[in-house]
């Protein structure tokens, strides 16, 4: 009997906010939310942004005055949405009109040209056409004589202006002793944390009932951490002038947020591991997750991404290629002088590129005979995800076939499971929706074509790249995170920074939902195909199952009155679980950092030719009678 991953907890933070509770996606349907969740939602984002604080559990202003939520709603909605979403890049990661860089400058002396400095700041070694002279102290004169290079401080606009940005005024590493972690690794802790908290149960608790190496964490970032803390700081540091840290480098790797997770967060000893597969990264992640629980090897996995990408040298890289919405760009697109950045992301729209974003996002999975056993709260399933590549290629950036197979794939998986009329009626899409004309294209006409395989009507396709942006190796956690809100609230978030569809988009029997969000208004949706592309061939499609299909398979499988004594269990999950949620939405995030706690004594170690028992864990790995090869043996 197969193991079914269950989604037990899911948690992170975008350019939407906070995604656990659904706050996130709330966030991007706002204006079909009734009052009472809109205000909880605007009120928790006014706390991450200090726009108000939080003292004896009362909002209050900058001036010490009570506010209510629907008081917030009226002083700071305006505010809150013009600084959530795909915006214009804000100061606090860089000037996009005045971008510094360094310009080549050569000078041929006409006559000696001559200056004072400190001896220590001489080049080495001294060029030719230089002589010095020594002066007082440590000072010396310098003369010049002939042609001279130099590099010179120079600053440009950036063409490329707008991206997905944390909500103004959050930073993650004011959240906990963040000192010297790349921005990509203080989301990762953020974001785990939040996954974690949101499951309702102790992670003690879990870990107490299954084999040390039973747990598993696969992670990473496909752009590795590239600001002056990690990569960025490494390869910049002697060109201006300044020495490399002995962390930058470790701190860089694209793995890392694996490792920040295993050491400081979980204190795993199970199995780990960091798939890179460009914007499909997720994906790639969750399928070895999946496969692993499936196998039995893994019962507990918590799998995400960190991006951080709002930097000067991702914005020139991906610049470079053509494949970000540029001011002038969007400028033509909409005809007129006056650039409105948050409708920079238009999936299937008339676009001009992508937008870059950071965002990380963790969700936790479970097989579901311990999600039973431990009356966690299951927000959806995750049976498959399908990956493939695009054969012979001219242009590594160029799309290719590989997303027929993996999208082909995906619907007959589900097939298998809720029939054929379950997936004509009550399964959708969350596109990748890249925004830029080829995605477009390509993407709708295997969107369509595969919808004509199975015979497939008016099927439902969203993006939440319009929202959020483009977050790289978290995009697909994106999709999948944003799936769960239209489980639970019914609602398909529109494509709002479009006027209409493209001419050029295939949509014979999609169902695109452009312009305002879609009110299922008793439609049932049980099945979520989500799609990513990713450059250099790498195609992945999930398949995710709704809460409400999976409490039947889980009824079906277990027995009526088994589940009965677990739905008993999962209300006192789902009270745990709402506890932290009224902790966070005032600011109190309870960080999950352990630096140099709980070590493990090697030596303490026990082992023995049937199992190991490692010191913490109050199960022992017992080794697994493989039978696998015996056949060859005998």
């Amino acid at each position: 009997m197969s193991r079914l991953p269950v989604i037990v907890g899911f948690g992170g933070y975008n350019a939407a906010g906070r995604s656990s509770f659904h706050h996130g996606f709330r966030r991007t349907v706002l204006e079909s939310l009734d009052a009472p969740a809109r205000q909880e939602t605007l009120a928790g984002l006014a706390v991450m942004m200090k726009l108000v604080k939080v003292v004896d559990d009362r909002y209050l202003d900058s001036d010490g005055l009570a506010l209510s939520p629907a008081d917030i709603e009226s002083r700071f909605a305006k505010q809150i949405l013009g600084s959530t979403l795909v915006r214009r890049i804000e100061k606090r990661y860089l000037d996009v009109d005045a971008s510094h860089w360094h310009k080549n400058l050569s000078v041929d002396c006409e006559a000696p040209l001559t200056f004072t400095t400190s001896r220590k700041q001489l080049p080495e070694p001294l060029p030719a056409n230089w002589s010095v002279e020594p002066l007082d102290g440590s000072q010396v004169r310098v003369t010049l004589h002939g042609h001279c290079e130099f590099k010179v401080d120079s600053y440009r606009p950036l063409p490329v202006k707008s991206a997905g940005q944390l909500p103004t005024g959050f930073e993650p590493g004011e959240l906990y002793n963040a000192h010297f972690h790349p921005r990509g690794l203080q989301l990762a802790v953020l974001a785990a944390t939040d996954a974690l908290r949101s499951i309702g149960l102790p992670w003690q608790r879990i870990v107490d009932r299954v084999e040390p190496d039973e747990v598993a964490v696969f992670a990473g970032s496909i752009m590795s951490q590239l600001d002056e803390n990690g990569f960025g700081g490494l390869l910049q540091s002697r060109l201006k002038g300044n020495r490399v840290s002995a962390k930058q480098l470790a701190l860089g790797l694209n793995s890392m947020p694996a490792d920040f997770v295993n050491a400081y967060v979980l204190g795993s000893v199970g199995s780990t591991g960091s798939v890179t597969g460009a914007c499909a990264t997720f994906l790639y992640n969750l399928q070895k997750a999946i496969d692993s629980i499936a196998a039995g090897r893994t019962r507990v996995a918590l799998v995400g991404n960190s991006e951080a990408p709002i930097t000067a040298e991702c914005i020139e890289g991906y610049g470079a290629m053509g494949a970000l919405a540029t001011e002038e760009n969007l400028r033509l697109i909409e005809g007129r002088d006056d650039v409105d950045f948050r409708r920079a992301s238009r999936p299937f729209g008339e676009n001009c590129g992508f937008t870059l974003a950071e965002s990380s996002q963790f969700i936790v999975l479970m097989d579901d005979a311990l999600a039973l056993e431990l009356g966690a709260d299951v927000h959806g399933a995750l049976p498959d995800v399908f990956i493939n590549a695009d054969g012979f290629k001219k242009s590594i950036s160029a799309p290719g076939p590989g997303n027929y197979l993996t999208m082909a794939k995906a619907v007959a998986s589900a097939v298998q499971l809720v029939g054929l009329e379950g997936v004509r009626q009550r399964s959708f899409v969350h596109a990748h929706g890249s925004s830029t004309p080829a995605n477009r294209v390509t993407e709708s006409e295997l969107l369509d074509r595969v919808a004509a395989a199975f015979a497939i009507e008016d099927w439902p396709v969203t993006a939440v790249k319009a929202f959020v942006g483009h977050s790289l190796a978290t995009a697909s956690a994106d999709q999948v995170i944003s799936a769960l809100g239209t489980f639970k609230y019914g609602i398909l978030p529109g494509i709002k920074t479009i006027d209409r569809i493209a001419d050029d988009v295939h949509q014979q029997r999609l169902d695109i939902v452009a312009g305002q969000d879609r009110h299922l208004d008793g439609r049932t949706l049980d099945v979520c195909f989500v799609n990513s592309k990713g450059f250099g061939g790498n195609n992945a499609s999930g398949v995710v199952l709704s809460p409400r299909l999976v409490d039947d398979m889980l009824r079906r499988r277990y027995g009526q009155a088994a589940f009965d004594d677990y739905r008993a269990r999962r209300e006192l999950t789902r009270a745990a679980a709402l506890r932290y949620e009224e902790e966070a939405l005032k600011g109190r995030f309870d960080i999950i950092y352990n630096f140099g706690q709980d070590l493990i004594d090697d030596r303490a170690i026990e082992l023995s030719s049937e199992q190991v028992r490692v010191p913490g864990f109050a199960q022992p790995l017992v080794f697994k009678q493989d039978t696998r090869y015996r056949d060859m043996l005998e």
